[in-house]
């Protein structure tokens, strides 16, 4: 059976939104929701704002409450049909996650089995043969097929099929029905 292996920010939780919704609660700014899902938040704030909401994310309860992105569980529960599902995520960034992402997982994907949920810090120790992931960098020593989820920061990126959304990894992975 094929693997697939998915990110868990940014691809299976919406974090990005909940960075979205601090920074517009946070932060006098004349930016609005769309203007952030355009343009990376880093070039939206002012360095100070930026390292505020960085510190945010390192809080404990950061991730606890993410939601999930659009689709995902349906379409993770399609996939597992035909594939071995994986998720491979960078908690060692931010230690303070280890608890919240494996219970976010098991709260919102409880069919993903605790042996195929992986914490790392590079994720070219990954045997699998798909890789869905908002990083490049995740991609770059990545021995199977790297596929992009599109997201503000990896917009000039064309190395990598790219995603859009559930959707569309639906469309690349099931069978038409």
């Amino acid at each position: 059976m094929l693997r697939i292996t998915l990110d868990m920010d940014d691809v299976l939780a919406d974090t990005h939104g909940k960075l979205i919704d601090y920074v517009l609660n946070e932060f006098d700014t004349h930016y609005l929701y769309e203007d952030f899902r355009k343009t990376p938040i880093k070039e939206l704030l002012h360095p100070k704002q930026f390292k505020k909401m960085y510190t945010y994310i390192h809080q404990s309860g950061f991730f606890k409450d993410i939601p999930v992105m659009e689709g995902a569980q349906e379409t993770v529960q399609e996939l597992s049909q035909y594939y071995e599902i994986f998720v491979a995520t960078a908690a060692l960034e931010f230690p303070n996650s280890f608890r919240e992402k494996y219970d976010w997982l098991q709260s919102n994907f409880p069919d993903i089995a605790w042996k195929n949920i992986v914490f790392c810090g590079d994720k070219s120790i990954i045997s699998s043969d798909f890789l869905i992931d908002d990083h490049v960098k995740n991609m770059l020593s990545f021995t199977g097929k790297g596929i992009l989820y599109s997201a503000p920061h990896n917009m000039e990126e064309t190395a990598y099929p790219r995603v859009a959304n559930w959707r569309e990894i639906r469309e690349m992975f099931l069978p038409k029905e």
